[in-house]
């Protein structure tokens, strides 16, 4: 088959760097030769040929170089690889057996693969469209032999296969929770049992990864004798034992633990997910911490991508001269380009802007690759017709699915790591089938704000989200005011820490987007390039995290909503999420406090207009797609100022389910049409701090009007002008 590839692509081993460090760029040329790369600022990012548009200032006469490229292939799809294998007596019979719980049977995929390197055998414990089946390969043979039974989707059952020297085969598959057993018999004349090589658990073929499997393993096991009928299927008998590995060991790590004498310990290969249930969960406990033994399993994917691995191609160090801001490299071959993107912070020893704004690359992270069913004929000529960045995740699964797409066994997936090209974080990408405007979101869409600062002529420096995760609030420190992008959704707690210190220390944050602090993340320091979420315990979300799986692997710590562990986004920002729509967009209403009280109507100086943004590139509006609102139940200050709200709101916008009871019937006990709405608020903090929050995704796309003009860019020119003075 065929993987469609770029032309070429590539990613950096970090998003930001400070002048004087060095990035790392992993390049693929899918068809060799040579390839240039230069370094851009990029200022606006906005395909849409009626808004500011892309612009970048070339800076190749900083760096401008060619190399000769070369296509890197991608090893996607997570397994086990063991390495030495243990020693494994080719004269004496072999049992291989495991746990297995798969979502599709019917494919053939491999459970444990144990491969000879001094006799060149090797014996694969596989299921496909017969059930469990034995694959034996030797000089001078092959044998086959599968139970007969396909195995049924979402159930435990014991797999085992037996090989004789003399040649008897058998294969057998039990159902843990009621059903009998089914075994089948062969022979294999001739047959050499493998010795040395490597034992590879989820797929086979040490040199190059193949038919990965799809679904939980527990308990992987190879014994030096014949074991049929298996005494209990729940059980490993402790005769014979060559090797078992225990899962529920090491489990926030990706190393496997081997308990037999000989101890061949394994490590995982692209981030396989942990801290699922296993065969023996009780149900009495729901994090793996209190109880490994439950969550002794883990679950492979055929699409997982930790790392691709690519060698590195060449590095660039940050020059001196570069301002804080937004930066790619651009690169180009005979058959295309690609862009990569990262940001460049303040010397550690020079003066900071008064500004910072948090970039949250941790969404850009969650997002990444995205394949959306928007994806049809409509939008792809959108995509033409503003002559954007041309390549959608629809397109190449080979690099990877976002934390908002399924696996092929209908499992979410939880884990996305930045080692990879993200297609959808580049220069012109269209996220949306926006009709009246530009369908940005996440990267494309908060260079709004940043081509409105430059416009402006306001000095700022920018901070990743990994930046913030990293450093606390000493990365906020220095600054007057933060400002968010449009979405900044995914946070881990030290980010929430770090912000609310800032803020109780008087700093000022105009949170200038919606759906804002919202989902809990897990990092790993040992793995800082990935990130994990658990969608647990409701929420707007496109799967849901199965039962007892709501804590994390990466830091053990339960997952889901911030607001289900009492951080919802209006104690830190006084909004939060209400109300989700389709990719449209209105307008606010000013309040009566816009014009008449003395806290917050400096705000609309120089503002006659009741209604605030019914334009906008995003939407067609200042208030749109994802709104927040004030609720004082959830820790909106009780000084908050209500500025604006929206109103008219489309036919596709609804209460998110967290704020609804039963059908009808709110978490306020009222109609859930009293949480419609986007609310701006102001409030000030006892220790001389403020925030202003705008509560709507689409609000930066309307500070351009017929340049940056209008209600939007002037309400916004007077906050950011008062916060930084």
């Amino acid at each position: 088959m065929t993987v469609a590839e770029l032309p070429i692509t590539g990613y950096l081993d970090r998003l930001s760097a400070r002048p004087g460090e060095r990035l790392t760029a992993h390049v693929s040329v899918a068809g060799g030769g040579r390839y240039r790369v230069r370094l851009l600022r990029a200022i606006s990012l906005d395909a849409n040929p009626k808004g500011p548009g892309r612009r970048f200032e070339d800076l190749s006469r900083l760096f401008d170089r060619s190399f000769d490229g070369h296509r890197q292939p991608i090893a996607i799809g997570s397994y086990a690889r063991v390495e030495p294998a243990p020693v494994r007596d080719a004269g004496r019979a072999r049992t291989w057996t495991a746990l297995v719980w798969t979502g599709l049977p019917v494919r053939d995929q491999v459970v444990l693969s144990d491969e000879g390197a001094g006799n060149g055998a090797r014996a694969v414990l596989a299921t496909g469209a017969e059930g469990a089946e034995i694959r034996l390969t030797w000089p001078g043979g092959v044998a086959r032999l599968a139970s007969g039974v396909p195995l049924k989707p979402r159930r435990w059952y014991r797999l085992w296969a037996s090989a004789r020297p003399d040649g008897r085969v058998r294969v057998g598959q039990q159902p843990l929770e009621g059903g009998e057993a089914r075994v089948a018999d062969g022979e294999a004349p001739g047959l050499s049992l493998p010795t040395g090589g490597v034992v590879l658990i989820a797929a086979e073929e040490a040199a190059a990864p193949r038919h990965h499997f799809a679904g939980k393993i527990e308990a992987p096991a190879i014994f030096s004798r014949e074991l049929t009928p298996w005494p209990d299927p729940r059980f490993l008998p402790r005769d014979g034992r060559i090797a078992a590995w225990d899962f529920g060991r090491g489990i926030d790590t990706d190393a496997i633990h081997d308990t037999g004498v000989q101890g061949c310990h394994g490590s995982l290969v692209n981030s396989p997910v942990r801290a699922v249930v296993g065969a023996g969960w009780s149900g009495e406990e729901t994090c793996w911490r209190h109880a490994p033994q439950d969550y002794a399993a883990i679950h492979f994917h055929p699409g997982d991508l930790g790392d691709c691995g690519w060698r590195p191609d060449f590095e660039i160090e940050i020059p001196d001269e570069l301002r804080s801001g937004s930066y790619v490299l651009h690169l180009t071959c005979e058959a295309g380009e690609d862009w990569l993107p990262f940001f460049v912070r303040p010397r550690r020893d020079a003066p900071t802007a008064k500004i910072a704004v948090l970039v949250s690359t941790f969404t850009y992270q969650a997002y990444a690759n995205f394949a959306r069913s928007i994806a049809d004929a409509t939008y792809r000529a959108r995509v033409a017709a503003f002559s954007a960045y041309p390549h959608i995740p629809n397109d190449y699964p080979i690099y990877g699915r976002s934390t908002y797409n399924l696996h092929e066994d209908g499992s979410g997936v939880s884990i996305s790591s930045r080692l990879r090209p993200i297609l959808n974080m580049r220069p012109g990408y269209v996220a949306a089938n926006d009709p009246i405007g530009s369908g940005a979101r996440h990267y494309v869409a908060d260079h709004h704000l940043l081509a409105w600062l430059e416009d402006k002529g306001f000095a700022f420096d920018v901070v990743t989200d990994e930046d913030l995760d990293d450093e606390g609030v000493t990365a906020l420190a220095s600054y007057r005011v933060v400002l968010t992008g449009s979405h900044p959704e995914y946070h881990t707690a030290r980010m929430l820490d770090a912000l609310e210190a800032y803020k109780g220390r008087g700093g000022r944050i105009a949170y200038l987007g919606g759906n804002g602090f919202y989902w809990r993340i897990a990092r790993d320091p040992a793995r800082p390039h990935l990130i994990e979420v658990r969608r647990a315990e409701g929420g707007v979300r496109m799967w849901a995290a199965e039962p007892g799986e709501y804590h994390h692997m990466l830091d053990g710590q339960l997952g889901g909503m911030w607001r289900r562990s009492r951080r919802p986004p209006q104690q830190l920002v006084g909004v939060g999420f209400t109300v989700q729509g389709g990719y449209e967009a209105t307008h606010y209403r000013r309040s009566p406090a816009s014009w008449d009280d003395p806290r917050a109507s400096w705000i609309f100086a120089g503002i006659d207009e009741e209604i605030i943004g019914d334009y906008g590139l995003c939407g067609g509006g200042a208030a749109g797609f994802e709104l927040d609102r004030a609720d004082p139940m959830l820790g909106t200050p009780d000084n908050a100022v209500i500025l604006a709200r929206s109103e008219r709101h489309p036919a596709s916008f609804a209460v998110v389910p967290e704020d609804l009871l039963a059908p009808g019937r709110s978490t306020a006990h009222g109609p859930p049409d009293d949480f419609m709405r986007a609310d701006m608020v102001y409030f000030e903090t006892p220790g001389g701090g403020a925030v202003f929050s705008v509560g709507s995704i689409t609000f930066l796309g309307s500070l351009w009007r017929n340049g940056f003009e209008g209600p939007v860019s002037k309400l916004l020119y007077n906050v950011v002008s008062r916060f930084q003075s």
